[in-house]
């Protein structure tokens, strides 16, 4: 692809001034910082994440008007073609956390960049995570994301204390998946939400910026939102209750090498194409439209 044109399927063939990214910014705006994260939940405000893992995507879905693009370690999946996350390296997310944050930097984008701690880079001990983060942010990344309740609050706050913003996670947690027994919906019964409940409250207390709820009840969810004194709950498959959303990119694009999730929506089939999809995606969030607690949630 020729570096001055964007191709159809992105939503343009306009020539492009050759010293810029590909005039993917379409709404003035500075850097998302987690301040202001704290003041659109605060304020009410949904937030819109979409996943990223190049530069050019990222220019399209900040151009489109996400708050934050997640560097998933969704990326064994849907890049690399693992059957999991478990196999992704902390090198690969350096990698791609670099693309996203180099082509943000071109196209003069602001979307707070969120990446993900991979499996075995901070179980170990404190230190481990804090060398691990360290190399994300070096690398880009202005907010990390681990997984798990318990043991994780103590990682968050030695993080937080530290100056590095934490995104929790909490609810079916992928690199954990085969403990979890499968990709179920987790919170069911009142023992677990119970659980879940106080997990959640001690991320918010350890200092999390936000919280990922995946594959909750969406009673749950709010339930989990309403306890927050100050983290921002992001769901995926956890109902409109939360404080914002998020999804893998290519789901969202009808892109999926396997079975496509509930909590899904194809917003290509919707609009025809990317950047469409996305400024769809994004204005759904923002109007509360996405999700449909009776088609994406339990």
């Amino acid at each position: 692809m020729s570096k001055d044109r964007i191709p159809a399927s992105l939503g343009g063939e306009a020539p492009l001034p050759s010293d810029q990214a590909p005039g993917l910014s379409t709404r003035p705006r500075g850097q998302v910082t987690t301040r202001q994260i704290a003041g659109m939940r605060a304020g009410g405000e949904k937030i819109a994440i979409l996943t990223a893992y190049d530069a050019t995507f990222a220019a399209v879905a900040d151009a489109a008007g996400v708050d934050c693009i997640m560097v998933g370690d969704s990326l064994g999946m849907v890049c690399q073609g693992q059957s999991s996350t478990v196999g992704v390296s902390l090198e690969s997310m350096q990698y791609h956390t670099r693309c996203v944050a180099q082509g943000l930097a071109r196209a003069g984008g602001g979307a707070l960049i969120v990446t993900d701690l991979p499996f075995g880079a901070y179980q170990v001990s404190r230190d481990q995570a804090i060398r691990s983060a360290v190399q994300l942010m070096q690398a880009g990344a202005q907010m990390v994301k681990l997984e798990g309740g318990g043991w994780t609050t103590d990682i968050v706050a030695f993080l937080v204390e530290r100056g590095i913003p934490v995104c929790g996670h909490l609810g079916l947690t992928p690199q954990t998946v085969s403990a979890l027994g499968g990709y179920r919906v987790q919170g069911r019964d009142d023992v677990a939400a119970e659980r879940l409940r106080a997990d959640a409250v001690a991320l918010d207390q350890a200092g999390a910026t936000m919280m990922v709820l995946e594959m909750v009840p969406a009673r749950l969810a709010a339930t989990v939102t309403g306890d927050m004194t100050a983290c921002a709950t992001i769901g995926i498959g956890a109902g409109n209750g939360t404080a914002g959303q998020v999804l893998v990119m290519h789901d969202m694009l009808g892109l999926n090498l396997g079975r496509m999730a509930k909590f899904v929506r194809n917003f290509m089939l919707e609009t025809g194409e990317v950047r469409a999809a996305f400024a769809a995606y994004v204005r759904a969030v923002k109007d509360g439209s996405f999700p449909d607690n009776g088609l994406h949630g339990w």
